[in-house]
């Protein structure tokens, strides 16, 4: 059973960019554009209590704690750098049209591949 839920349309995240959206029920979810593809994670880091939307996407896949700079894979949620130890939760991602969607029940297919 899937938790499918709207996230944004195409046109509201450009390339290289990173937003936040809280769903109906309260979820903090970061969204992510990487080259056209859309991803998306858990907002809070696993480290400490600090939102991942407001860090910065570097080497192209990776998102960097705005507090202490610690490091995620965006796509597989891999914890990569310290402090961060603990991986980051990932949510499948449905595009359907200019709709973007998310499934708060099912991780995205980088991090069930990777496992």
């Amino acid at each position: 059973m899937s938790k499918k839920v709207f996230l944004m349309r195409r046109a509201d995240l450009a390339e290289g960019q990173v937003k936040k959206v809280t769903t109906p029920d309260g979820c903090p979810v970061a969204v992510y554009n990487l080259e056209g593809r859309f991803y998306a994670t858990h907002d809070v880091c696993t480290h400490a209590t600090a939102s991942l939307s407001e860090g910065e996407i570097i080497d192209g896949d990776v998102i960097a704690c705005p507090v202490h700079d610690g490091h995620f894979h965006i796509p597989t949620g891999q914890a990569m750098a310290f402090p961060c130890t603990v991986d980051l939760r990932t949510y499948r991602v449905m595009e359907e049209g200019d709709e973007i969607h998310a499934d708060l029940d099912g991780e995205s297919d980088a991090a069930t591949s990777a496992i």
